[in-house]
């Protein structure tokens, strides 16, 4: 395998960006923490071939603008071509390495996390127990995507050896250690009944039609499943069932929405598929909390 002492720098020339900004960092002990920001422009139409070497480490995409890639088996054989939207991840285990082939620009940050990383952070008092991690195709991520924004002004400022960096670095082990975390087989394994792309598929299907009032077998459907096969296998992998996920899911973009200060509630209500403003808020105070009345009681 590859050694960590380079591999974590060679991620820009992976994708033909051998000058891209990285940072850097040992955040508790020997293992490393890198972060690479990731601005190519696509040239032609035929795409272009990123192979991601064998390595005991996993591989964090965060889409700062939405992209399109297909991934290439070890057989050579290409999927379809796959959208990720502006805010969603990808997280790969590279035991066996990954290849993809860009079928557009790409705006990313790209993080490479070795296991070892992961067992530092484990040991910590109550942290998440050290476990493998699934494999996410455009799952979006409200906290990786705030801890992004929170990383831009670090390729700006020159602030790679700080001390906050090293924080940031710890909280996204222990993000993913909770929230993606593999506690069935093993590494990066599908549960029986629900693959990565069927659960990809029924996500998307539910995002795009965020604000319409459809059956959950709509979404079955998407993923390719009978109701209650799906339903299972969904909340198998999410801890969730689908109609849970969901309901966050909606919730999740109206606080996006309340943040920017621009829709009335009553639009932000509709858009999020919500009967009116009266359910919007009644559910969103009952998930989120809130006790005030009003917009404040939104945020």
């Amino acid at each position: 395998m590859k050694p960590m002492t380079t591999a974590e720098q060679d991620v820009g020339a992976f994708f033909g960006l051998p000058n891209a900004p990285c940072l850097l960092a040992r955040p508790i002990r020997n293992a490393r923490f890198s972060v690479t920001r990731l601005h190519h422009r696509l040239i032609g139409q035929a795409g272009q071939v990123v192979v991601l070497p064998p390595d005991d480490a996993y591989f964090l995409m965060l889409y700062l603008k939405e992209a399109h890639h297909c991934d290439i088996g070890a057989d050579g054989t290409e999927s379809e071509v796959r959208r990720y939207r502006q805010g969603s991840i990808c997280l790969v285990d590279l035991a066996r390495g990954a290849s993809v082939r860009l079928m557009s620009d790409l705006e990313s940050l790209a993080f490479y996390l070795p296991r070892s990383l992961f067992r530092e952070v484990a040991a910590f008092p109550r942290a998440p127990d050290e476990t493998g991690l699934r494999c996410r195709r455009g799952e979006h991520d409200d906290i990786m995507r705030h801890i992004g924004a929170a990383l831009l002004p670090f390729f700006e400022d020159g602030n790679a050896g700080s001390p906050a960096l090293q924080h940031i670095a710890v909280a996204i082990c222990a993000h993913l250690l909770q929230h993606h975390g593999d506690r069935s087989a093993g590494a990066c394994s599908a549960a029986v009944g629900l693959s990565v792309w069927q659960e990809k598929a029924a996500k998307d299907f539910m995002i795009d039609n965020l604000g319409e009032d459809f059956p959950i077998a709509a979404a079955a459907s998407a993923a390719g499943l009978a109701t209650r096969e799906f339903v299972d296998g969904f909340k198998s992998v999410t801890g969730q069932t689908p109609s849970q996920w969901l309901m966050r899911h909606r919730i999740g973009r109206a606080k996006q929405y309340l943040a920017e200060r621009i829709l009335p509630i009553s639009e932000i209500a509709t858009r999020c598929g919500f009967t009116n403003e009266e359910h919007f808020v009644r559910v969103f105070r009952r998930i989120v909390g809130a006790t005030q009345s009003g917009r404040r009681s939104l945020h």
